[in-house]
């Protein structure tokens, strides 16, 4: 079963009409998407958009072979011509199934949002998904079998990947394509690196997918660090990249900090900007969650979890420090690497980047900057991948 996706942006297409922004600015070329619409084997059409007879002839196909056109999200503004020789567009009711004479099926999946999803199932058995714009999969059951492609708003509801991993739906082998893709993210290396945090990606309008060919499923780093100074958007980048996974673990490093307002504010401003299904372990106790199994860790952060250990170990008395104590930190900071080193769970930890300001007016001061600088860099050394966040801006530095 091969799909060509005659369109792969938003409804309104990117760059939108009349939109000044520098995504839509930069949306050119290969960047440039009409809306999406999908050619399952030449024989079904999921999507009628505008100019869909010219786009399937660009990308040396043609329409004159379709059975049957559905329609996957409701359509607002005026209606769109049915080419010449096009059945009428239709819609299968929620949880029906449609069984087409080339021996395809197509199922209606309910979702959380106005709209139909579609289940496709090939003559030879290949399954693919479609969602529409905004939408995610409603009241799914677990085990399932897994898609072989799936093609979802992947930047818009990232959480519909976590629900269809939660279940078994995206497999280690689904081929993820973004599709409905709109102006939220600059197109071009920054929405790639995003789509592939998320084992994703996307592909130009035009192109031909043969699903089930699994070699341009985008690997899914298991160990990230992310860098960066305050306020510079480290935390949401980091959070960013899970986001489409499901039952994560965040490990707030930083503790409960009983009587401190501000910090239970900044608390609160993090708890609610997560997914609702990630767990949350307030611990500094980070290697026994290394060493065991489990879903994906999200560590936040290495800079207090540095503050504890130096704690620990007398750090901010010299001679504490010139007794054992500078020894003892050495031998937990190389604990906690053997076991970054050796887990098997997909981690994403957060740590700050001090070097680079004023030098700290303290001896303190300036053995803790020290110190956070050796512990990111042999942190960073066990890590596949390394970002460092500025601006809100993730600069990969590795990966």
């Amino acid at each position: 079963m091969d799909v060509t996706l005659l369109g792969t942006g938003a409804p309104a297409g990117l760059p939108r009409p009349d939109c000044p922004c520098a995504a839509c600015a930069a949306a050119l070329g290969e960047d440039a998407r009409a809306a999406t619409a999908l050619l399952v084997d030449g024989a079904l059409l999921l999507d009628l958009t505008p100019g869909a007879a010219f786009a399937a002839a660009r990308a040396g196909r043609s329409l004159s072979g379709v059975a049957q056109v559905l329609l996957s999200h409701p359509h607002n503004g005026p209606a769109v011509e049915v080419p010449a020789g096009l059945p009428q567009p239709g819609r299968v009711p929620d949880g029906r199934e449609l069984a087409l004479l080339t021996g395809h099926r197509v199922r209606a999946v309910a979702l959380d949002a106005p709209g139909t999803g579609y289940a496709v199932t090939g003559p030879d058995g290949q399954r693919l998904l479609f969602l529409p714009p905004g939408g995610a999969p409603a009241g799914l059951e677990e085990p399932a079998e897994s898609y072989d492609m799936v093609l979802a708003d992947v930047v818009g509801r990232p959480d519909a990947l976590a629900k269809l991993r939660a279940v078994g739906s995206v497999g280690p082998t689904t081929d993820v394509v973004a599709v409905h893709l709109d102006h939220d993210v600059p197109p071009g290396p920054e929405l790639r690196r995003r789509l592939a945090a998320a084992g994703a990606r996307a592909v130009p309008d035009g192109a031909t997918l043969v699903v089930g060919a699994y070699e341009e499923v985008p690997d899914v780093p298991r160990r990230t660090l992310v860098l960066g100074g305050a306020r510079s958007g480290k935390s949401v980048e980091a959070e960013r990249r899970l986001e489409a996974f499901p039952e994560v673990l965040y490990v707030a490093t930083g503790g409960a900090r009983g009587g401190d307002t501000e910090w239970a504010a900044r608390v609160t401003a993090h708890r609610e900007r997560r997914p609702g299904s990630w767990r949350t372990a307030e611990t500094c106790d980070l290697v026994p969650l290394l060493r065991g199994d489990g879903p994906p860790l999200l560590i936040d952060c290495l800079s207090l979890w540095l503050t504890d250990a130096m704690d620990s170990v007398g750090a901010w008395d010299d001679a504490e420090w010139a007794d054992g104590g500078e020894r003892a930190l050495r031998e937990r900071v190389a604990e906690l690497t053997r076991a970054v080193r050796a887990t098997r769970r997909t981690v994403v930890a957060v740590s700050n980047e001090v070097g680079s300001g004023i030098v700290p007016a303290t001896a303190s001061g300036r053995r803790y900057r020290d110190e956070l600088g050796r512990l990111n860099a042999a942190f960073a050394d066990e890590c596949e991948h390394v970002l460092l966040v500025v601006a809100g801006q993730a600069l990969p530095l590795r990966g």
